[in-house]
């Protein structure tokens, strides 16, 4: 049977965008539909801005995989669209003697999925790149860096203009429906609700994956994994950034931990925190600033009292709670939900924008056997 397009991807952040990318170069007519009025509102217009190495992540797993390979397609394709971004480099420090062993870790699994660009560093061979860094010993990630999130989002969204694809702001997806000769009824909403048929269907949503995927008739909802917000606190530091590198310490469980980095226009700041909440907000409380000095001057102990003010927040769209093993990312495909020619992704969170090329092109291999 003819459907009305080929795909329908839900989700106009960085993951959808680039989704619908991978499928539209396919030669396929692809539909984004967007719940709110702009690209990239959600999640994607919330992090660090990282381009990710791909060192800490464990050995076959996804995030390893699309991690290293999503950095390397991202830099070129930020070169050949001309989207501003910072090979700056990033220093991992360990700050107390026990935290050495913990690099030399990080450094033997870098190897393992094939990060490039590592190196170990004594003491003073970091104080001589960064002279206000403290530490006992660092590693160097040359591949790391900072970009132009909204910038990169723009472009992914031309290309897929380009190629015929539609964009489609201010269209919830309210639900769909399996047709009996494959592909899916879409129902969309917004100020002029309509349904749509599609061959192929793709969940990228983000802190709404899960309600999207509880929307769509058949799926077993044992296969949902649970949703869990990790707030991430960010503060800014007001006076000359310290750094011209990323500076990350060791990592926390459940995250990286709160982290330096000075992005494109010179402004430094701190973060993200990890703070498990009920329910999205993004006000970030001030009493918190307290922690992060205590915090931040374990790699820098000359942060001013007072220079840190409250900056913006965002909420990883986890799948473990706290104390719960770090799962991989989730991409689900027919043999996880039974449902042919859909794919969802959840869990999606940081590296999710390093790996956002090489997730697309994931998502685009297994439709194509469809």
């Amino acid at each position: 049977m003819s459907h009305d397009t080929d795909a329908i991807v839900v989700g106009a952040g960085v993951v959808g965008l680039a989704c619908a990318y991978a499928l539209g170069k396919r030669g396929l007519s692809v539909i984004v539909l967007e719940k709110e009025g702009h690209i990239g509102e959600g999640v994607s217009s919330r992090n660090s801005e990282v381009v990710h190495g791909g060192l800490y992540y464990p050995s076959n797993s996804l995030k390893a995989r699309l991690c290293v390979t999503g950095r390397r397609m991202l830099y070129a394709f930020m070169d050949s669209h001309h989207v501003a971004y910072d090979k700056c480099g990033k220093l991992v420090v360990a700050t107390e003697p026990d935290d050495v062993q913990k690099l030399e870790g990080i450094l033997r699994q870098a190897h393992v999925n094939d990060v490039e660009g590592m190196s170990l560093l004594t003491k003073a061979q970091a104080i001589a790149l960064e002279p206000e860094v403290r530490c006992q010993e660092a590693l160097i990630s040359a591949e790391s860096g900072v970009m132009d999130s909204h910038g990169y989002m723009l472009a992914l969204q031309g290309e897929i203009e380009n190629a015929g694809g539609a964009v489609v702001l201010s269209t919830p997806f309210v639900g769909a429906t399996p047709l009996e000769n494959g592909g899916f009824e879409v129902r969309a909403g917004g100020a002029d609700p309509t349904t749509i048929t599609t061959r192929l269907l793709v969940i990228a949503a983000s802190l709404g994956a899960q309600d999207a995927a509880a929307a769509i008739e058949g799926y077993p909802a044992v296969k949902i994994p649970k949703l869990h917000y990790g707030k991430g606190n960010y503060f800014a530091y007001h006076g000359k950034a310290p750094f011209s590198r990323l500076v990350y310490p060791t990592p926390i469980p459940g995250a990286l931990g709160t982290h330096y980095r000075r992005d494109l226009g010179g402004q430094a700041r701190f973060g993200p925190d990890l703070e498990w909440v009920d329910a999205p907000n993004y006000t970030v409380d001030p009493a918190r600033a307290d922690e992060f000095y205590q915090y931040v001057r374990r790699f820098w102990p000359g942060l001013p009292d007072g220079s840190l003010t409250p900056d913006y927040a965002g909420i990883r769209p986890k799948i473990h709670g706290p104390g719960e093993p770090h799962p991989d990312f989730r991409i689900d495909a027919e043999p996880m939900h039974g449902l042919r020619g859909l794919v969802t992704l959840f869990g999606i969170e940081s590296p999710g924008l390093t790996s956002s090329l090489a997730i697309g092109e994931e998502v685009a291999a297994i439709l194509g056997t469809v």
